[in-house]
Formats: structure tokens, C-alpha cells, sequence
């Protein structure tokens, strides 16, 4: 396995390229198993989790053809010939279970293994199974597979969510667009991905509308066709290099950045005491005085981003006084606080809520990545700390974030990737 070894205590200067969002490029492959035409994606982010689910794409019987060479534009299109999703892929990534909706709604049957994914919590897929079942499907579980039928099709109903869960909305969504009349999904999730997926099946034929808001109607169509569409930037990798500048006293043009897509985020940083200003395509963020210490409280869009917790938990590592991190979405998005106190961070967690006092400088140590954003909050305590850093188990990392250490020593980070 690979390890980044990372020498700290420069702050970094320059641009940094955001690409194509992870939670939005995954849901959008997702979306070609709906058409039997061909579906075109740029502006792809090149990460592991891309390849594992266009295997897992191809295993159904999609072509998937990378057209510009460099893995940034993907078509995908042709028949389905296999509606199982086999548990040696789905194990590897708990996005794949979005491919039951598709599945069910094209071919009128399917059969998905129980996802897996990181360790961050039980994360149940039981909202997507009631949906289905509301929508008209026959679901049953065995030997660790959802077993879906559909035998008549699926028929438009009205969906409430009991919470705002960004997976099963999208599975409910695409499943909707092949359903015979008008599904209403209530207590929808709003994330800005939610809108560029419904954008992307629009361009295909859908008729759905409110999307980004918490009802979204879908009108149900016979079939959708083929289409082009560019994927969103990543708000997670934006938001991760906005606190990378900030930690290390930096300041850096993050390209493609929205503050838009960021909300929470940026308040956040702002109340640390980081500038954060939008030029056209570009967001810029800058550190010029000491970091203060806040109280966050992770919820779902349009609140703070539990994708986004462990990457402010090692910046308010190093700000003045004491913060406060309280994680409402998965109970066991706490892991890395042993390895951020290893390097002298001074962190109690207390059941869901972390008391973080902070430091005025942070020391390199071995550390171990636990899950993807995780792995993304050592490296910036290491980005910050004095010594050197190392930094184990960085697959994690490589399933959602690319060419870190190019883009960080790019702009003044002293980060190498071995291989071991």
C-alpha cells in the first residue's frame, strides 16, 4: 500500500484545479443504465470509485468508452444483459446500491448485494426499499441480497422521507422517470449534486422539477434517450483545499470553486477568521491573521456537510480557543481524532459532540487513514505540523480525491507519494 510522507509548515500559494464531483459523477454513470442510447460525461474526476462503478456498469452489460483518453469523458450506452450487482464490487463502494432504482425501473427486476463503503456508520438502506415498495415493487432480502421485482412496472406514487437521505432520493428519482405517472417525493435532500442529476435526466427525457428543493415531481415517460452533460465541480475537494489554505496560513485560486455550492462552508471559515471571495470561475481563500475557534453542528443541505467535519476538525485543531464539533449524520465519523491527537491535537469526544481545544502548533507523526475524509484531515494536520508526517492506507484517499500530492506541491506543499 502506498503512503504519502508530508514535511510541514509552508503555507501554500497558487491555483489549484477543482474537478468533477465524486457525488455527483457516480449517481450520473448510474443514470445510464436507464437508456439503451449513449450517455456522454465530462469532466469526470479520475478516482477510484469511478472505476469501481464502471465495472460494475460494464459487468450489467454497458459499454463504457473513454473518449478523450485521459479518463475525463466517459460515454456510456447499450443493452442491459445481467440485473445482478455482484457483492465483489458492491462491497468495494456503498454508491453502487443506486443502480436497484434503474435496474428495477428498466428491466423489472434485480437483484443487488448489501453495499459496503467506509466504516462510517450502519447507514441502512431501508429507505430506498420502502420507496421502491411504494412505487409498486415486490422486495425481499437473502443471503445478503435485495431481491426486486417489478413484474407490471412501477407506478408514480407520493414518497415522504422520514429524513432528508441524499441516496435514496437519488435512487427514487431515477427509478421514477420510467414509472407509469406522477411520483412525488417528499422531504427530498437539496444537495446541489440532487440538481445536476436531475439536469443530466432532463437532458435524457425526464420531466422532473424541484429538484434542490424538499419536493421533487417526477413525470413519469416510456424511455429516455441519450445526452451530453457536464459534471459539477466537486464541492467537498473545494471545500477541503479552502481549509488546506486556511490551516497553513496560505492563499489559493481554487478553479471551478462556487461559494454557491458551498454555503455552510464558507460561513464557517469565515467565522475562523479566512477571507473567502468568488472571481467569475474562481474562489479564492486567504489567511492572513490567527484562526478562531467555532461550534459546528454537521446537517443535512442546505446545513454544514459531515463530508466536511474531519477537514474542519484538523483546522480547529490549530485555532485560538476552544470549538466544538457536533456529527448528527453517522455515528462513527470520529475515528481519525486518535490519529489528529497523535500529532499533539487535544480533541475529547463526548458521544456525539468533540471538544476541541486548540494548539498552537501541531507535531509529524506516523498516522493512518480510516476512511476517505478522514484521510484528507491528516494530511492538512501534516500540512501544518512541524516534522514529518507519514500517512499510511492513503487508498481511502484515492477513492474520491486526485492527484493530491501533484496539486499540493503545486503550491508549496513538501507531500511524496511511495509506493510501497
Amino acid at each position: 500500500m502506498d503512503h504519502f510522507v508530508i514535511r510541514g509548515g509552508r503555507p501554500l500559494h497558487g491555483e489549484i484545479a477543482i474537478g468533477g464531483a465524486k457525488n455527483a459523477g457516480l449517481k450520473l454513470l448510474v443514470a445510464g443504465l436507464l437508456t439503451s442510447e449513449r450517455l456522454v460525461l465530462s469532466n469526470v474526476p479520475h478516482i477510484a470509485d469511478i472505476a469501481t462503478m464502471r465495472a460494475l456498469l460494464e459487468q450489467h452489460g454497458l459499454a463504457v468508452h473513454d473518449l478523450a483518453g485521459d479518463g475525463s469523458t466517459l460515454s456510456v450506452g447499450g443493452e442491459i444483459t445481467n440485473t445482478e450487482a455482484p457483492y465483489d464490487i458492491v462491497s468495494k463502494m456503498r454508491a453502487s446500491i443506486l443502480v436497484l432504482g434503474p435496474l428495477l425501473a428498466r428491466c423489472r427486476e434485480a437483484r443487488v448485494s448489501l453495499p459496503g463503503g467506509c466504516a462510517i456508520g450502519t447507514r441502512p438502506v431501508d429507505l430506498h426499499l420502502k420507496g421502491l415498495e411504494t412505487l409498486g415493487a415486490e422486495i425481499t432480502l437473502e443471503n445478503g441480497y435485495i431481491n426486486a421485482r417489478a413484474p407490471k412496472g412501477l407506478k408514480g406514487e407520493r414518497i415522504i422521507l422520514p429524513f432528508a437521505s441524499v441516496g435514496a432520493t437519488e435512487n427514487l428519482m431515477m427509478a421514477a422517470t420510467l414509472a407509469q405517472g406522477k411520483t412525488e417525493i417528499i422531504n427530498a435532500a437539496r444537495e446541489p449534486e440532487m440538481v445536476d442529476l436531475a439536469n443530466c435526466l432532463n437532458a435524457m427525457g425526464a420531466r422532473i422539477t424541484g429538484a434542490g428543493s424538499s419536493a421533487i415531481l417526477i413525470d413519469g415517460v416510456e424511455a429516455l434517450h441519450g445526452a451530453e452533460h457536464r459534471i459539477m465541480p466537486d464541492r467537498i475537494e473545494c471545500g477541503t483545499y479552502a481549509c488546506a489554505a486556511a490551516i497553513t496560513g496560505g492563499d489559493l485560486r481554487l478553479v471551478g470553486g462556487q461559494m454557491d455550492h458551498l454555503g455552510a462552508v464558507v460561513r464557517a471559515l469565515e467565522e475562523c477568521g479566512v477571507e473567502v471571495t468568488q472571481d467569475g470561475n474562481t474562489m479564492r481563500v486567504r489567511r492572513t491573521g490567527a484562526l478562531r475557534g467555532i461550534d459546528i453542528m454537521t446537517e443535512p443541505y442546505p446545513g454544514f456537510p459531515t463530508d466536511m467535519q474531519a477537514q474542519f476538525m484538523a483546522l480547529l485543531s490549530v485555532a485560538e480557543g476552544a470549538s466544538m464539533i457536533t456529527e448528527t449524520i453517522f455515528e462513527n465519523r470520529f475515528m481519525h481524532v486518535p490519529e489528529l491527537n497523535r500529532m499533539g491535537a487535544r480533541i475529547n469526544v463526548h458521544g456525539s459532540s468533540a471538544i476541541i481545544r486548540g494548539v498552537h502548533s501541531l507535531s509529524g507523526a506516523p498516522v493512518m487513514a480510516t476512511d476517505l475524509r478522514a484521510s484528507f484531515s491528516l494530511i492538512l494536520a501534516g500540512l501544518a505540523a512541524h516534522g514529518e508526517t507519514i500517512l499510511s492506507r492513503v487508498y481511502h484517499l484515492d477513492r474520491g480525491y486526485e492527484a493530491v500530492e501533484r496539486k499540493l506541491a503545486k503550491c508549496g506543499a513538501l507531500i511524496e507519494r511511495v509506493r510501497d
